[in-house]
């Protein structure tokens, strides 16, 4: 790792912007139509990005960690974000709702098997589908690992990260009247899903501005007030996942199942100063996942944008294309 990384600004470690050669809406059913966007080499190395949020969306960036020469890149925008419709719906919006519609798109593509880069629920949900469908995944390339367990959120969500943060903990927190401070979750619940567009809004913007005061390790912990359409997308469809626990079966699914990764080779790039999803959570992932390979990055936080963060993956996908070659 360069000595100066720290001071250097990630977007020059990225390839040159590209437009994509195919953007279209498809129906995968309940009313829901989802963006899908494919760029670089039609003829490359297939790749699916999964982004983070639940909610959060797509954004050109992500296409610029993969050699345009060599990657076939397909980026999408989740249920209800992003270009995504209905916007900010979290009906028939789940887990296995994600995981189908991933099948759907690789199917539509006509892809046999692809590599999979997710970051925080990105790398969650690349989790889930390579457990689900381990026969079609060539390489799951992880940031930020997050396991969708209890113990997760109550450190995001009740105050652990708040006893290193306690400016934004405060303004976060203090939206909600002190008898709900309890359940931090279900109170901004309570009002995200309040049918009422401005409290569900200034209550959206709050809950994002937590979060991305956290992201980098450079944060002055002003995470700024993120556009209001947005917000409410970002925030309404992430406390619908985690009040319902991600969906899936049973707290600590992830690592219950890891074991029908056997064989699938996965590389996992964690900042050592991840403030959202610590550490803790890639290391255990990688005891359990001998075909795994940790690379802890030190002086980094959570946000895909972190220097070191980009300069790791952008090195992963190279390598594995070399592989390929």
């Amino acid at each position: 790792m360069d000595k100066d990384l720290g001071q250097k600004r990630a977007v020059q470690y990225l390839y040159p912007p590209s437009d994509p050669f195919d953007q279209r809406m498809m129906d995968v059913g309940a009313g829901h139509r989802i963006y899908v966007e494919q760029c670089g080499n039609p003829a490359g190395v297939p790749v699916i990005v999964l982004h983070g949020g639940p909610g959060g969306g797509c954004s050109p960036a992500m296409r610029r960690y993969f050699d345009p020469a060599t990657y076939r890149v397909i980026l999408f925008d989740q249920r209800g974000c992003g270009r995504s419709r209905p916007h900010a719906s979290v009906t028939d919006n789940t887990t296995w709702d994600l995981v189908a519609d991933v099948e759907r798109i690789r199917e539509a593509l006509g892809i046999d098997r692809f590599v999979v880069f997710g970051g925080s629920w990105g790398a969650t949900l690349a989790l889930i589908y390579g457990i689900t469908h381990p026969d079609r995944v060539r390489h799951l390339v992880l940031r930020g690992v997050f396991l969708m367990t209890r113990r997760e959120l109550q450190w995001f969500y009740g105050g652990g990260a708040g006893q290193f943060w306690p400016e934004p903990w405060a303004r976060f927190r203090d939206m909600i009247p002190e008898d709900e401070h309890g359940d931090l979750i279900a109170a901004y619940h309570k009002r995200l899903f309040s049918g009422d567009l401005r409290t569900e809004t200034r209550h959206a913007q709050a809950w994002s501005a937590w979060e991305n005061a956290l992201a980098s390790v450079y944060s002055s912990g002003q995470g700024g007030e993120a556009p209001g359409e947005y917000a409410r997308a970002f925030a309404r469809l992430e406390n619908h996942y985690f009040v319902n626990d991600g969906f899936l079966e049973q707290d600590g699914w992830i690592l219950k199942n890891v074991d029908r990764l056997a064989g699938t080779p996965g590389t996992i790039v964690q900042g050592r100063y991840d403030m959202i999803c610590p550490p803790h959570s890639a290391w255990e992932l990688a005891r359990l996942w001998p075909d795994s390979d940790l690379r802890m990055i030190r002086n980094a936080g959570h946000a895909l944008s972190e220097p070191g963060i980009s300069a790791e993956l952008v090195r992963v996908m190279d390598q594995i294309a070399d592989a390929n070659a």
